[in-house]
Formats: structure tokens, C-alpha cells, sequence
């Protein structure tokens, strides 16, 4: 063989050996990134080539799957009570995306979860039969709260305190996610995208707003752990009005005829006296508040349930009065739903805080446990001494104050009514605000947390007593049953 051949063969043999480097290379370590791209045609198609698996609640499945005609994608999602259960399923959509436990969970439900293979499956990447997502949502409290909510722009949540699990998940206006599942609904798409009401955000996890005077149970726990004041029923120092300090601000009650000039903390939570939680933020300062606020889970940027909420926020860097002011829930303190129902929950359970989820497990198509999340992994947060003392005081308020719209016959009751500031000198319609919890005589409890962020009422008609606690009422009352 001659020199020139010679060279031709072995320049030849390496470009065959370096495409069969390359084929190996992109079979062997790029295969599942390529597969994976949101730009592969063919994971879509293979993610609708057969019926997804379920979002189950109560032993039901609340999701479903339509066969299609004239499209490559095979399948669509269908949901039942779609408007219901939109804040706990959010939507899959072959157009736009998945949300909410359709997104966490979409590979379970698609069957291309790595965990639904046998080895051998998972080295061809054959498809399995879906998984199955376990909810621990309480149908009858998820009614009660989408009827009791209605046509208002609000939020609500129930939890159990002694477990964590999320009874109920709400958030109003709600949108039907069958609507936007498939390929052709562009108009749904666009209505509800530019709906100023925006319906497609999850208010109970995602919106936190000012939770006014809800906040003076944070603050209350943080003076009685601190040794501020020795129990709910000790006299406090707080002058009516009450200038804050460094100001000339005078911050005035919204019952001028209550007594709440140096009101003991169980009369300033009856009748929700803004001088008594002030002036107590002052004094405890704000490291102290905030360090109680963030035991109750405010500052939390990894707060998943599973789907992550948005961060509660208690804020820093402040001057007294300012700091004064977040003692009433105002300035730049912020709450979702969930946070508050979290503070109540943890008040219920004698000061320890479960962690809230509201998913029990997550399975495979034969029923075995791909993943389960344990009921009660709970935190102290407060002695059992002071969340004993915030209980009694919080049934007064049911019983005796501003929140005797909560009320259920036969359970023991505590709650806080909150009225937040909105706008500009409060210009615009404040929030109305609950949080509560009850126990029932068999043993059954529950925590609750209720806004409502637009009811369409005058201002002068917006207040937690009249709005939020009868949502709240109905919800405890179908989760005591």
C-alpha cells in the first residue's frame, strides 16, 4: 500500500471514529437534556400519548383526561369542579405550561418520572402508567369556603393544627383550568390573562398583602415570651391616643369609646386597640418582632407546601415609629393567608407549629408510595403557657369583641379580626382580614385564615367582623363535622 492510500485510510478511520464518538456522546450523556428541551416537539407529544394520572381528593380524582381529535397530542386535561379546586391543581395546559401541583408534579402524572421505571424501562426511556397525586384537601371545607368567598376578590385557607394539613385552598375569583388545556384557546388564554381581577394568581399563597390588625397576635406572643408583660390580663403602659414616637402623629382606634388606654392585651385584642400594639412593638423594638414573626414563619423564601408560597414579610431597618406601626400590621408588613392560618395553627396547638403541606403522598400506578410527607413535624414556637393565655384571649374576641361573627355552636372558637390600609392615605378600600381557630367536642380542630381583598362594599362597610368572619364561620364549622 502506498504512502498517499495509506494516509487517506487512516484520515478515513478517524473521522469514522470521531462520529461514532459523537453518536456515543449524544446517546449516552446528552440524550436526556435533548429529550428534556421544552423546544422537543416529541416531550410533548410524549407527555399527551396517553391519559395523565390523577390530583385525588378524599379518595376521588378531581382531574381527568379527553381524548382529542386532528392534533399529534393525544390527550387533553380535564378537570371536574375545575373553579373549585383551580388553587390546588392549578392548570396543565398543552399551549402554556403546567402550575401548582400539575407542574410539580408532571412528570409523576405523565408517567416519565424516573422513580415509575425498572432499570431496564429506564435505560430504553419506555413510558410507564402515570402516578397519582394524594391531596390532603377536605372537600366539604374547600366548599364551604369557595361558596362562603363567592363573587369577592379574597383568600382563604383552613389547616390542621396538630398535622399541618392543608384542609382547604381558595382563592377567588377562580378560573376553570379545562378551558385553557389544550392548543386552541387562545381567547380563554388572553380573558383570563388580562383580567385586571387576575384570576390565574393563587391570593392564598402568592399575594401577600398588609394583614392590619391580625399581626397583634404576633405581637402579643412576642411581649408575653419576652417577659414584657407577665399575662393577657396584666394592665400595659399605652396612652389613648398615642403619639408615635418621634412624630406628631397621633394613631387613633377605630372605637373611640373602647377602653384601651393601657388596656391589658386581652382587652386590646377585644376590641383590637391600634395605641396598646403599637406602643408594645415600640418597646419590644423591632429585633424582637421580628424574631417572634419569623418563628411564625414570616421571611420565609422557601416555603413549600409543596407549592412554594410567596415570602410573609416583616421588614427591617426601621425607626421606632415605623416599627411602631408594624405593630398594628401596617407599614411595610406584609401576609398571605396561608401565613396567617399558620400563626393561628400554631397558637391552637399549644404553641408548636406543623409544618403545612397539602399533600399526602404521591404514588405509582400500582398504588405503592413514590414519595409521602409526614403529618405533624412540628417546631415550638411559643411556651404552652403563652399560647394557652392567646387562646383565651382570642375566644373573647369570638365571644365578647369584634369577631362574634365566627362563632359555631358547640366549639370552642378564638380568633382576631384585622381591617388593613390601603392606598395612598388610605385611600383606597382597606382589607378585611380573620384568622382563627376551633376545636370541636369530638377532639376534631382547625385554624383559618380569610381575606378579603375586594367585596365590591363601601370602605365604611369593609371590617374583618363583617366580611371575613363569616367565610371563616362556615369553613370551621364544615371541618368540626
Amino acid at each position: 500500500m502506498n504512502k498517499t492510500i495509506r494516509r487517506t485510510s487512516v484520515f478515513v478511520l478517524l473521522l469514522v471514529l470521531a462520529l461514532l464518538g459523537r453518536a456515543t456522546w449524544v446517546q449516552a450523556y446528552e440524550g436526556k437534556a435533548l429529550a428534556d428541551d421544552k423546544n422537543n416537539r416529541r416531550k410533548t407529544i410524549a407527555q399527551y400519548a396517553q391519559p395523565l394520572g390523577n390530583i385525588v381528593v378524599a379518595g376521588a380524582p378531581v382531574t381527568g383526561s379527553k381524548k382529542t381529535e386532528g392534533t399529534d397530542l393525544e390527550y387533553r386535561r380535564t378537570y371536574t369542579d375545575g373553579e373549585l379546586y383551580a388553587a390546588v391543581t392549578g392548570y396543565s395546559s398543552q399551549a402554556y405550561g403546567a402550575t401548582q401541583l400539575e407542574g410539580i408534579y408532571s412528570d409523576v402524572l405523565d408517567g416519565t418520572d424516573d422513580r415509575l421505571k425498572n432499570p431496564l424501562d429506564a435505560l430504553t426511556r419506555k413510558q410507564q402508567q402515570p402516578g397519582t397525586v394524594v391531596t390532603t384537601i377536605d372537600p366539604d371545607v374547600q366548599k364551604a369556603a369557595y361558596r362562603a368567598l363567592g363573587d369577592t376578590k379574597g383568600a382563604a385557607v383552613a389547616v390542621d393544627p396538630a398535622t399541618g394539613r392543608v384542609l382547604a385552598m381558595v382563592s377567588t375569583p377562580s378560573y376553570d383550568p379545562s378551558k385553557i388545556s389544550g392548543t386552541s384557546d387562545g381567547d380563554d388564554w388572553k380573558a383570563l390573562t388580562t383580567d385586571e381581577d387576575k384570576p390565574l394568581v393563587n391570593r392564598a399563597l402568592r399575594q401577600p398583602l398588609p394583614p392590619g390588625s391580625t399581626f397583634k397576635l404576633v405581637v402579643a406572643a412576642a411581649a408575653l415570651e419576652d417577659g414584657l408583660y407577665g399575662s393577657v390580663d396584666t394592665a400595659t403602659k399605652s396612652p389613648d391616643p398615642y403619639t408615635l414616637p418621634n412624630t406628631r402623629t397621633v394613631l387613633k382606634n377605630e372605637n373611640a369609646s373602647a377602653p384601651c388606654e393601657n388596656a391589658t392585651i386581652r382587652t386590646a385584642l377585644r376590641y383590637s386597640c391600634n395605641n396598646v400594639f403599637a406602643k408594645m412593638a415600640a418597646d419590644l423594638g423591632q429585633d424582637k418582632v421580628k424574631a417572634m414573626a419569623e418563628k411564625f414563619g414570616f421571611n420565609d423564601a422557601e416555603l413549600d407546601v409543596p407549592v412554594r408560597a410567596y415570602a410573609s414579610v416583616y421588614p427591617s431597618g426601621m425607626d421606632k415609629a415605623q416599627t411602631a406601626l408594624t405593630g398594628i400590621g401596617q407599614f411595610d408588613v406584609t401576609a398571605t393567608p396561608l401565613q396567617m392560618a399558620m400563626v393561628s395553627a400554631a397558637i391552637a396547638n399549644d404553641g408548636l407549629l406543623a409544618a403545612p403541606h397539602m399533600v399526602s403522598e404521591v404514588v405509582d400506578s400500582d398504588g405503592d408510595p413514590l414519595a409521602t410527607f409526614k403529618d405533624g413535624d412540628s417546631e415550638r414556637i411559643v411556651s404552652s403557657s403563652t399560647a394557652e393565655q392567646l387562646r383565651s384571649a382570642m375566644r373573647t374576641v369570638v365571644e365578647e369583641g369584634t369577631g362574634t361573627n365566627a362563632a359555631v355552636g358547640g366549639a370552642e372558637v378564638g380568633g382576631k379580626t384585622g381591617t388593613a390600609q390601603h392606598g395612598e392615605n388610605n385611600s383606597k378600600t382597606p382589607y378585611a382580614w380573620f384568622t382563627s381557630y376551633a376545636k370541636g367536642p369530638s377532639g376534631k380542630q382547625v385554624a383559618v385564615a380569610v381575606m378579603i381583598e375586594d367585596s365590591g362594599a363601601a370602605r365604611s362597610e369593609v371590617s374583618g367582623n363583617g366580611l371575613a368572619a363569616p367565610v371563616a364561620q362556615k369553613m370551621m364549622a364544615a371541618a368540626l363535622k
